[in-house]
């Protein structure tokens, strides 16, 4: 049985090309026809290459993000951790030749997820994206209910942070660098809020368990040292090539703090975050564009900007 399907690819020259593809399911994959799709930074980095684009699906049951397929039998998916998976296929180096950006695909059952009825199909592409990567040092850290947690950042993936870290009991500290978005970062369920453009110092503020880099551009560690916990656990979540600013053994030894590589949700936490989600109204803020080529440049494009009010998602023509 095989698929036929339309998709938008980069190129080159950075131009957006509409192309057509056929697929041939495998004895793991099934085919999904594709209504909403989320834009993401990450879909920027590939721009350039002759791939399709696109890794937030869904349709109107089932979502899906980078990760393609897992084995099932190595020693990462036995224990439970798929994302480390020694045979997994990827966005970006695998399956070029469809993206979702665009009409359908075929998946594989390994990496495709149930979205709860209670939850709307164009809020579950964000969420298998920005919302589980920053899901999962919450969920993995060990930290328990009352500790302090802090968000760098209000955007894609610091929006969604807040969310869950006030849902799940944490105290929420959100440092930005004005306060032009003070006011929704407390309506996402900020405990506080620190505008630090210009700051030298952040005294008076009380110990940091968990910190969260959310933002585009790393920030000075220099400023944050002094208060963390000992102990504090740093995760920079944001796909970044620049090094972390102000980062010595001796700043790591002198405070015993930590820094965490960490990515999306292992299967078991996937499915724990979108039932999280739903249960307790954790949802993108999202802005929609058509599925044209027009409405794909458009949204990019104010990503690119800076100007997304936080996650751009596309919607396919009825």
């Amino acid at each position: 049985m095989g698929i036929d399907f339309t998709f938008f690819k980069g190129s080159k020259n950075g131009g957006l090309v509409e192309a057509t593809g056929h697929r041939d399911l495998g004895p793991t994959q099934v085919s999904v026809k594709i209504t909403h799709r989320g834009v993401c930074g990450t879909d920027e980095h590939f721009r350039h290459v002759d791939q399709g684009l696109g890794h937030e699906g869904m349709e109107s049951s089932s979502s899906w993000a980078q990760l393609s397929m897992f084995c099932g039998y190595c020693n990462f998916c036995v224990s439970g951790r798929q994302t480390l998976c020694v045979n997994r296929t990827s966005y970006g180096s695998a399956d070029q030749d469809q993206g979702c950006f665009g009409s359908a695909l075929a998946w594989d059952i390994s990496a495709l997820y149930k979205i709860p009825e209670s939850s709307a199909s164009e809020d579950a592409g964000p969420l298998m994206c920005g919302g589980a990567t920053v899901w999962t040092p919450l969920y993995d850290s060990g930290v328990k209910p009352g500790a302090r947690v802090s968000v760098i950042g209000i955007g894609g993936l610091g929006h969604m942070a807040i969310q869950f870290a006030s849902k799940m009991g944490f105290e929420v500290v959100v440092f930005s660098s004005t306060e032009s978005k003070k006011q929704e970062a407390l309506g996402f369920g900020a405990s506080e809020f620190h505008a630090t453009q210009g700051r030298q110092s952040l005294t008076g503020v009380k110990p940091i368990d968990i910190f969260m880099i959310t933002t585009s551009v790393n920030p000075k560690m220099f400023l944050y040292y002094p208060i963390l916990a000992h102990g504090a656990r740093d995760y920079p979540l944001t796909v970044s090539m620049e090094n972390l600013d102000g980062v010595s053994p001796m700043n790591l030894i002198n405070g015993n703090f930590v820094i965490v590589g960490s990515g999306v949700a292992a299967t078991a936490s996937m499915r724990v975050m979108l039932e999280f989600a739903a249960r307790h109204k954790v949802r993108p803020q999202i802005e929609k564009f058509p599925m044209t080529l027009t409405g794909i440049n458009d949204a990019m494009q104010k990503l690119w900007d800076g100007k997304m009010r936080y996650r751009g998602v596309l919607v396919a023509p009825q």
